[in-house]
């Protein structure tokens, strides 16, 4: 104890419990950062992924950039809308759908 005290003094105090007390923030910092924001945002995306796999032809959709149309066909990435009663044709990515709004199988009902 006398040593501890001496050391503490003359500030000879070991590294190590300093080391931890600046270690221990960071490591809880990045804890609460998982599991707040990375997550919650890859839940999210995985299903928004599921949402874009899951496309079927005659679904209604709406793309980021904010237009609507019916799915006429689709490939591996890309696929073709239809947009409105002139049947203009749009090729889009499967990227760019950002939801689904009536899907085929409701439509026909």
């Amino acid at each position: 104890m006398i040593q501890y005290l001496e050391a503490a003094a003359t500030g000879e105090m070991s590294t190590a419990g300093s080391m931890l007390g600046m270690i221990l923030p960071l490591v809880f910092c990045g804890i609460i950062f998982y599991f707040f924001l990375y997550k919650p945002q890859k839940k999210q995306d995985q299903e928004a992924q599921r949402m874009r796999d899951e496309l079927q032809v005659g679904d209604e959709i709406t793309t980021t950039g904010g237009i609507i149309g019916k799915v006429v066909s689709i490939k591996d990435e890309t696929m073709v809308i239809e947009t409105t009663r002139d049947a203009t044709k749009i090729r889009l990515l499967k990227s760019s759908v950002r939801s689904v709004d009536v899907k085929a199988d409701e439509a026909q009902d």
